[in-house]
């Protein structure tokens, strides 16, 4: 895929619905050659997917092997929304709490006093972060009104086929 289509993909008002949600589903290949599929809290910052893991997170091993990886981001109402993503994982080690982490985490509902001490028990706890940044090399958007799965997509082309024999 070009990156002006992964671009036009991403720019869709759909697409840019599901990059402002909170969780995506992670997939990798874990160290034992099994695939793996978490959810993980993330961030879009207008080119890069950023999520952000302790240090000593087990997924980080594989994704230093193999640092290929698929993000699903999705909605819960029929029809669903689905972003799909493809890309390579570089992963940052800093130190403290990267600005991103407490940006993910916005979105959750808290009183203000909360996020205070949300905040404070973040801050206590890592001493560094990993942050897995996922540029997309490939996209999809699928929400059954627009874009559709491409399997489906071929049943509709075949049964419009069918229709005009």
């Amino acid at each position: 895929m070009q990156p002006n289509e992964i671009t036009e993909v991403l720019n869709r008002p759909g697409s840019q619905q599901m990059l402002t949600r909170d969780v995506a589903r992670l997939a990798y290949v874990a160290t034992d050659g099994t695939p793996r599929v978490i959810p993980i809290a993330f961030t879009w910052n207008g080119t890069q997917l950023v999520m952000c893991t302790t240090k000593n997170a087990p997924k980080l091993p594989a994704l230093r092997r193999d640092p290929v990886v698929a993000l699903t981001i999705d909605t819960e109402v029929h029809p669903p929304t689905m972003l799909l993503v493809r890309g390579t994982a570089e992963l940052d080690v800093v130190d403290g709490i990267p600005e991103e982490y407490l940006q993910m985490n916005g979105t959750y509902t808290m009183t203000p006093e909360q996020r205070v001490g949300w905040e404070a028990e973040v801050r206590s706890l890592y001493d560094g972060m990993v942050r897995i940044v996922v540029t997309p090399t490939w996209a999809k958007l699928i929400d059954f009104e627009t874009t559709l799965p491409s399997a489906v997509e071929e049943l509709v082309l075949e049964r419009e086929r069918r229709q005009r024999a």
